[in-house]
């Protein structure tokens, strides 16, 4: 598969991009993507049809807590007089969750055999299945890897690895969020030994931690209240902050150094007063008291995290569960019911108030269970309807949820997809060697699969097409560099792709192949006549050879691919 595109191929290329068969070419943002008008919520939104509160104590299981979230959804719609998309196809669901749990796309085996499969439950069947996977842990590691490890100078030396291992371990166990953050919050030792750790050392010095604690776990933006009282919110005051921070401010966070006698980076909590100098000049030296709550008893030797580690998962803390369902929310629908997701008080009020509060009752309720909160919204119509817009609500702000907002895929998502397209018994996108130079023994040679933080490729790729921080799911955050390495890269002309295809079948199979491997459904027979026609034209088997890899080629730049709809 050459990096030069023949003039054969640019006609062909230029033909299915008029005909708006496969959607066009990613130039920037989708040109099929549905139009994105937002509106900010000044106040608060009276719907007066929403479903009446749960009764304390109640279990739901997550089908009727599916129905519940559609019910509060429904209303806000039918109030405003908002038509709803239809439910999506099961190409479009496979795809989506796929994406959304296991942060890659289906390979062509599991594409069609979710289409093929007549079980009328086999959507939850899929989500169970996802949910028990080792691609949901490593996904969920990776998106919270990326929100604890903030990208500095600081932080170049300090591997994340660790702090990944850990969270993987965590999220296959479906531990309960409460407990993890426990964990998180108290972590004491070296990192070799407690991954967790890593969290306390990407976050130095104490207001950096300060802020990521309230923004992580208690979905607060308490910074703006470091030097002053909050510009914005009149319920925090600079005290409130400098009481939170006095809880973390006898951890001893020593990351890694050019130091022979530390093996290993080390956190630990001690009595010894804190080094002036590595305290910020706006510090104000005030006792640990809880963010709008009480001041505890605490004595100079105890360690202070676990108090406020116990606090802060109480189950009648206002904030702890809501920053959670609202993060989960804002992963599978692409923004929060508050938004931005990590700004939740009176002046940004939700888009559905009653449904935030079932959600985060209903979490707390069950244990924390982050398996039984994503299954609740994956089974519900408002997750399931197709992104395609409707007559009535193709403008419409996409906190309506009339129909599937388009999220554009991270970085993670795009490598880790074109990793699972190209590893042929493991060569990433990176790393497929085959056909190079005739190198025979490389295409048989299983190569390393790039993959967690820690993999050069992997890394070298998130940095060059990774986003502003805290952008919307739904914003194109890359430019032409981006679209230009895309499309003449190694990584989308590599051969490895095309040993999924059966030599000994016919043109419409393999075709039908490439088509479920990269856009997880079948060709129109619009899309198979037109590119089988391209494969018929060829004569030599080298020429079929890279017929087919045109056609990958074209796919892959489109924004079908780009996109998780």
């Amino acid at each position: 598969m050459t990096s030069t595109i023949s003039f054969r191929f640019q006609v062909f290329l230029r033909s299915l991009c008029l005909a708006g068969l496969v959607g066009t070419v990613s130039l920037g943002l989708a040109a099929d993507a549905p139009p994105k008008v937002e509106k900010a919520l000044k106040k608060a939104v009276l719907i007066t049809k929403a479903p009446k509160p749960i009764a304390a104590g109640t279990v739901l299981a997550p089908g009727q807590m599916a129905k519940r979230i559609d019910g509060h959804v429904d209303a806000l719609l039918s109030q405003d007089n908002i038509a709803k998309s239809p439910k999506c196809p099961d190409s479009e669901f496979c795809r989506r969750v796929y994406l959304d749990l296991a942060g890659k796309i289906p390979t062509a085996q599991e594409a069609l055999g979710f289409l093929e499969d007549k079980n009328p439950d086999k959507r939850e069947k899929l989500v169970e299945t996802i949910l028990a996977s080792k691609d949901y842990a490593r996904h969920q590691a990776d998106l919270w890897q990326s929100l604890m490890v903030p990208i500095t100078t600081e932080n170049r030396r300090l591997d994340p690895e660790p702090l990944v291992k850990w969270l993987e371990k965590a999220f296959g166990e479906n531990r309960p969020w409460d407990q993890m953050t426990r964990e998180i919050l108290t972590a004491t030792g070296p990192q070799d030994e407690n991954g967790a750790t890593t969290y306390f050392l990407a976050n130095n010095p104490l207001d950096r931690l300060t802020d990521s604690v309230c923004k992580l776990f208690l979905g607060v933006q308490l910074q703006c209240a470091q030097c002053h009282n909050h510009p914005f919110n009149t319920q925090w005051k600079q005290a409130d902050y400098w009481h939170t921070a006095a809880f973390f401010i006898k951890v001893k966070a020593q990351p890694p150094r050019n130091n022979k006698d530390m093996k290993t980076p080390m956190v630990t909590e001690n009595n010894q007063p804190p080094n002036k100098k590595a305290l910020p000049e706006s510090t104000k030296k005030l006792p640990p008291k809880f963010p709008a709550g009480d001041q505890p008893t605490l004595t100079a030797k105890e360690p202070y995290r676990p108090v406020f580690a116990k606090w802060i998962t109480a189950d009648n803390n206002p904030f702890f569960a809501k920053a959670a369902v609202n993060r989960v929310w804002a992963q599978m629908f692409g923004r929060g019911l508050v938004h931005p997701v990590d700004d939740i008080q009176e002046g940004n009020p939700a888009s559905h108030a009653e449904l935030f509060e079932d959600l985060s009752s209903q979490f707390k309720t069950n244990h924390y269970n982050l398996h039984h909160l994503i299954k609740s919204i994956c089974l519900s119509e408002a997750y399931q309807r197709t992104s395609k817009p409707h007559q009535g609500n193709e403008k419409v702000s996409a906190h309506y949820l009339a129909r599937m907002p388009v999220k554009v895929l991270s970085p993670e998502q795009l490598f880790d997809s074109l990793s699972e397209l190209f590893s042929a018994q493991g060569a990433g996108p990176d790393l497929a060697k085959a056909d190079k130079k005739g190198d025979k023994k490389a295409e048989k040679k299983p190569a390393k699969i790039p993959g967690r933080p820690g993999s050069a490729q992997r890394n070298q790729f998130l940095a060059f097409f990774r986003g502003d921080d805290g952008a919307d799911l739904t914003d194109y955050q890359a430019g032409i560099p981006q679209v230009l390495r895309l499309m003449n890269s190694p990584q989308l002309n590599n051969p490895a792709i095309l040993r999924n295809l059966d030599p000994r079948a016919t043109p419409h199979a393999n075709i039908d192949t490439l088509f479920l491997a990269i856009l997880g459904r079948k060709p129109t027979p619009e899309e198979t006549r037109k590119m089988k026609d391209v494969i018929l034209q060829a004569e030599k088997p080298m020429e079929k050879r890279q017929a087919y890899a045109d056609i990958c080629w074209v796919l892959l730049n489109t924004s079908e691919f780009a996109l998780n709809h």
